[in-house]
């Protein structure tokens, strides 16, 4: 599914028009998004946690050259869905 498909699916569930369901859809996006900049987890029940994870600096290896690069640390938004949705 698509963003276009999905506001499709969220004006149809709701009853909304497709330009108040595309508005609902852009600021939920926006807010997953400055949270994860305050790196704030977004707890949702009976849905999951948007949460922010930092991977640590680390050393890997070019596959092509063979030469040792140095990955920095970044950080990297993960979904965990809750236990009804894992058990679909």
């Amino acid at each position: 599914m698509n963003k276009g498909e999905l506001i499709t699916a969220v004006a149809k569930k709701a009853g909304l028009t497709k330009k108040d369901s595309e508005k609902f859809v852009n600021a939920f996006i926006e807010v997953v998004t400055e949270c994860a900049k305050k790196s704030e987890p977004i707890r949702i029940p009976r849905f999951g946690v948007f949460k922010v994870l930092v991977r640590k600096e680390r050393i890997a290896r070019n596959p092509r050259t063979k030469e040792l690069v140095k990955v920095p640390e970044t950080k990297v938004l993960r979904f965990y869905p809750s236990l009804e949705l894992r058990d679909l």
